[in-house]
């Protein structure tokens, strides 16, 4: 499987929505396309407009099955760029504990 980053912009209205919205994805992905895709982790931002959008890392066999995925789940899917390489620096820093 190839790795894949997929922005996914002003998707979500809030966090709930977005949550509600990640369950569903990762069970369509455990259950329906466990050989086809596979989410690994996703970085959620604010987007200008007041929403919440996200960066997502996913293996998948290929775009089109990016695309079903997302078909399926009911969320943006059209962008999404094949990884060349991973360099890291540091890990990614614990949230602070509230």
């Amino acid at each position: 499987m190839q790795l894949y980053v997929i922005r996914r912009p002003s998707a979500w209205g809030d966090q709930p929505e977005l949550e509600a919205c990640a369950e569903e994805s990762a069970r369509v992905g455990d259950q329906e396309m466990p050989d086809s895709v596979r989410w690994i982790r996703s970085y959620v931002v604010n987007e200008p407009d007041g929403r919440l959008g996200t960066f997502c890392v996913y293996e998948a066999a290929n775009g089109e099955a990016i695309r079903e995925h997302a078909r399926r789940v009911g969320m943006p899917g059209e962008e999404f760029y094949p990884v060349a390489d991973t360099v890291i620096i540091r890990r990614d820093p614990a949230k602070a504990a509230a």
